[in-house]
């Protein structure tokens, strides 16, 4: 296996530069991986897989065209993109995985993760995080329309930056104590 990881890409449409390194990231392993695991944040936001705007469109063929002869894509959900669902994973090829996944790489036991499960000094955000992930929130939420669903998710968003603004970098990073557990407890030989 020749695995590539990514994350954290925040691609939205008032930033073309990120899309074109991605593209030309995607361009690049084509032929140099066998396998890419897309560990969260791929999107700034990502209110429901019906939003067909242009910008998610051609995010939609980018991908498209990787995996459609390319190396085996799978995706875990970030904190800023949990909404991607299974009707955006099909229709670009990839696989959504659970977060931590553990895998085997080359025969070494291998967990991936976006991270922030283990933010846990940061109560409000884990709260908040259990809350938008529990499928009672998402059902609600994605029952609204595109509109509702926009004024609300940038209303989060200009909470969460307030918020993140007024806490310290300790907060807001993982704990080391609960890092170190997780690692004790599953010992991988790999943590990404």
């Amino acid at each position: 296996m020749k695995p590539r990881f990514i994350s954290d890409i925040h691609l939205n449409e008032d930033s073309p530069h990120l899309t074109n390194a991605f593209k030309a990231f995607l361009n690049g392993s084509k032929e140099s991986c066998t396998h890419l695991f897309i560990l969260g944040d791929l999107f700034e936001i990502w209110i429901g897989d019906d939003d067909d705007n242009s910008f998610n469109q051609e995010i939609k063929k980018i991908l498209t065209d990787f995996t459609s002869d390319g190396p085996e894509t799978f995706l875990m959900h970030g904190n800023r993109d949990f909404l991607i669902g299974e009707a955006f994973a099909d229709e670009v090829g990839i696989s959504i995985l659970p977060d931590p996944y553990t895998l085997d790489i080359n025969g070494l036991k291998t967990i991936i993760s976006h991270g922030d499960f283990l933010c846990t000094d940061d109560v409000d955000y884990i709260d908040f995080r259990n809350r938008v992930r529990s499928k009672e929130w998402q059902k609600d939420f994605l029952s609204k329309n595109l509109n509702e669903r926009n004024e609300i998710a940038n209303s989060l968003r200009s909470d969460s930056k307030d918020a993140t603004s007024k806490k310290s970098l300790d907060i807001t990073d993982v704990n080391i104590e609960s890092t170190n557990n997780f690692l004790k407890e599953n010992k991988p030989d790999i943590f990404i």
